[in-house]
């Protein structure tokens, strides 16, 4: 599924606390952005890859990259926000049939049930609960995300969509598409690699 920057930006989210709406394009209009669509608030994978996302926020904004955080709806977001799991602004979307026109597919009961035995939701797991990021039921179970990278001015650099509810696109393959890979540092960046992900305009889907 190719993705049109023009009709990404048309997009509008709701800021939180504030409830402000914005479009999508207001964020790349005067610097390059890393937006990274949760599936929920509360679910514990997301807040791990919120988590390991704070390790590049300083590198981030050292280069003007601004770092956001979009939610499929505002429930769970006070207790995201009171979590300190995520160094960037936080929006929901106006529309939730934003996600499905990004691409991002949605599991019935038992495939997003049977996802959780994959390795890769195991390992993450386990790191959660050692991190304590614990996590809740609120909000929708079913729905994937990924992340969009713009550069200032509206060069789309990738479009990446969460194959599992675990998924998700690494520090070190953000800081790339930036450019920034000379400042990734694997001692203090590193999180669990997404096999066969590539900067590219093109989700799987």
């Amino acid at each position: 599924m190719s993705i049109d920057i023009d009709t990404i930006g048309s997009f509008k989210v709701k800021n939180i606390p504030s409830g402000d709406t914005v479009e999508l394009k207001s964020f790349w209009q005067d610097q390059s952005v890393a937006i990274i669509f949760f599936r929920r608030w509360g679910c514990m994978f997301c807040r791990l890859w919120a988590k390991e996302l704070s390790d590049i926020a300083p590198v981030l904004k050292e280069h003007n990259i601004k770092l956001i955080g979009i939610g499929v709806e505002e429930v769970g977001a006070q207790d995201f926000i009171q979590g300190e799991y995520f160094n960037g602004d936080l929006y929901y979307v106006e529309d939730t049939a934003t996600y499905q026109k990004l691409g991002f597919k949605r599991f019935n009961l038992i495939t997003i049930l049977s996802s959780l035995l994959w390795k890769q939701s195991r390992e993450a797991i386990a790191k959660g609960r050692r991190m304590g990021l614990g996590g809740d039921a609120k909000g929708d179970w079913m729905q994937t995300g990924g992340a969009t990278l713009v550069e200032k001015g509206g060069k789309l650099l990738n479009h990446f969509k969460q194959t599992g509810p675990s998924d998700h696109l690494s520090n070190e393959e953000i800081l790339k598409c930036f450019g920034l890979e000379s400042e990734y540092k694997a001692e203090t960046m590193a999180n669990k690699k997404r096999e066969e992900a590539a900067c590219s305009t093109e989700g799987e889907p």
